[in-house]
């Protein structure tokens, strides 16, 4: 016999006639009538194999068998409610979905969600990291906030800090020494990427692009190992990478905004994650 055979109902209906030693009391109770308590009585005996009843001087009452059911139908049914209870009282996840770039949602962003988790445990945020030129066109669809990089005073969104681009390279860089100089960059679409090859070209300085990746630790790893030099903020720069500046015979590069978006008609939870973002990266103390 599977447990799934002592049906909650049958088990309410046994006990009924066993704590009033009738069936008509039980049926008032469980408010049926006599002969639908009696058929579910009947019903579990069958499942059971075994006759839960007996006539007495003092009404119906149990057999053995049926005492030794009243205890675990007594528990079943006791769990059965604790069950219920417990998943009712949860309040419902809400979920909050985050774009931001590879290199914020590695180092800037994680400390300031395990924050944010302390005070909202059934928030449940999905990050996602990449480019993220295209993130702020598909907010509400895609995503509820986006921290994104825009060119220095273009962009919608709320203003969090002004990051400057810098050229990177391991320490003991064998790219430099190249005709050709050896770049290792994002995709097309990446800020960093046009504008590096903007400012060699502008500057005269012949380049090749030696490697491509969506991540920051990929790009990093290439870097470190002195195969080609990089583009990062100047924040976020790695401790194995050094800063490159004209001493290097490298041309100036651009600073960025990051600035914060937001789609509309937010849940609570997602505009006091959109408030706890802006506060921790507007300020530099918090980053990491």
């Amino acid at each position: 016999m599977a447990v799934s055979d002592l049906d909650p109902d049958l088990l309410r209906a046994f006990l009924a006639v066993a704590e009033h030693r009738s069936f008509t009391r039980a049926a008032d109770q469980l408010n049926r009538t006599q002969s639908a308590v009696s058929v579910q009585v009947r019903r579990l005996e069958q499942r059971l194999g075994a006759k839960l009843f007996q006539r007495a001087r003092t009404g119906i009452v149990p057999t053995a068998a049926g005492e030794e059911l009243r205890v675990y139908a007594q528990r079943i049914l006791a769990l059965h409610a604790e069950a219920v209870t417990a998943l009712h009282a949860r309040k419902p996840e809400t979920v909050i979905r985050l774009g931001v770039m590879d290199d914020y949602g590695t180092i800037v962003v994680p400390p300031l969600l395990a924050s944010f988790a302390k005070s909202h445990p059934t928030v449940r945020v999905e990050v996602e990291t990449g480019l993220t030129a295209t993130m702020p066109a598909r907010l509400g669809e895609a995503y509820d906030l986006v921290i994104a990089m825009h060119p220095v005073g273009r962009g919608d969104g709320e203003l969090l800090r002004r990051e400057q681009a810098v050229w990177a390279a391991a320490a003991s860089c064998r790219a430099m020494a190249e005709d050709a100089l050896p770049v290792a960059l994002y995709p097309p679409g990446c800020l960093f990427r046009q504008w590096a090859a903007e400012a060699l070209d502008h500057a005269g300085r012949p380049w090749r692009l030696a490697y491509v990746s969506r991540t920051l630790a990929a790009v990093e790893s290439i870097a470190a190992q002195g195969l080609a030099i990089t583009v990062v903020k100047a924040s976020t720069l790695p401790p194995r990478l050094r800063p490159l500046g004209p001493r290097d015979g490298l041309p100036p590069l651009p600073a960025a905004d990051i600035r914060l978006h937001r789609a509309r008609d937010l849940s609570r939870p997602a505009a006091l994650l959109g408030d706890h973002l802006r506060r921790g990266i507007s300020e530099p103390a918090t980053l990491c």
